[in-house]
């Protein structure tokens, strides 16, 4: 079970990262410098390049998910209710933001304002919110069961906070760089899953020996 949690912990990662990185590019380098109107669905991306960037997205949402689900396999919230609820959020928020960036590719070319965008950015958001209450149960489950020690128990609460500002960056040109910290505190909470991917154990006591 550990190696599998382990492989799941890396796609996690990976899914992580590339979130991370993706949002530090488009922050800092292709915002700045595109010529697409930010009235445009494919802001700041041409049509083009959009159907690209989002298939990539949605991936990288899918290899979340898949290592959330190996966050709920390790144990780490513990055996309370709320810990697995928390999780199956998480994992359902994320496959909801998956659907939404497939549903953003046939209306590329939309304005703003039309109602397919407005139905679509609102699947966003309930993904967003979705995932954010999931992180925030799943968090707080975690440092109550006190299976991760160290750092590692306070990543899935700083990564569900993080997440609940999100909801607020979206109708702001800051949401590239807010996805990029999003995917950064997700990386944290997969390298935790990959260094602990078992719940851990206490020290053994010695042998009482009798004369």
């Amino acid at each position: 079970m550990t190696t599998s949690i382990r492989r799941g912990a890396l796609a996690f990662a990976t899914g992580a990262a590339g979130t991370a990185l993706a949002g530090a590019v488009v922050q800092l380098a292709v915002q700045p410098t595109t010529d697409v109107s930010d009235d445009r669905w494919s802001y700041p991306w041409s049509a083009g390049a959009f159907v690209v960037v989002t298939a990539v997205y949605a991936l990288l949402h899918l290899l979340i998910a898949v290592g959330l689900v190996a966050f709920a396999r390790a144990g780490a919230t513990g055996t309370s209710r709320a810990g697995r609820a928390g999780t199956a959020l998480a994992v359902a928020g994320t496959l909801l933001l998956t659907l939404a960036e497939l549903a953003s590719i046939p209306i590329r070319d939309a304005a703003m304002d039309d109602t397919t965008a407005a139905t679509v950015g609102s699947m966003f958001g309930l993904g967003t919110l979705v995932s954010a209450v999931g992180l925030l149960l799943a968090g707080r489950a975690t440092l109550s069961a006190g299976v991760w020690r160290g750092w590692r128990r306070y990543t899935p609460l700083a990564a569900g906070v993080w997440t609940t500002i999100l909801l607020g960056l979206s109708f702001t040109k800051a949401l590239p760089g807010g996805v990029g910290v999003y995917g950064a505190l997700l990386l944290a909470m997969a390298v935790a899953l990959y260094t602990q991917p078992a719940p851990a154990t206490a020290a053994p006591q010695p042998v009482a020996t009798h004369r």
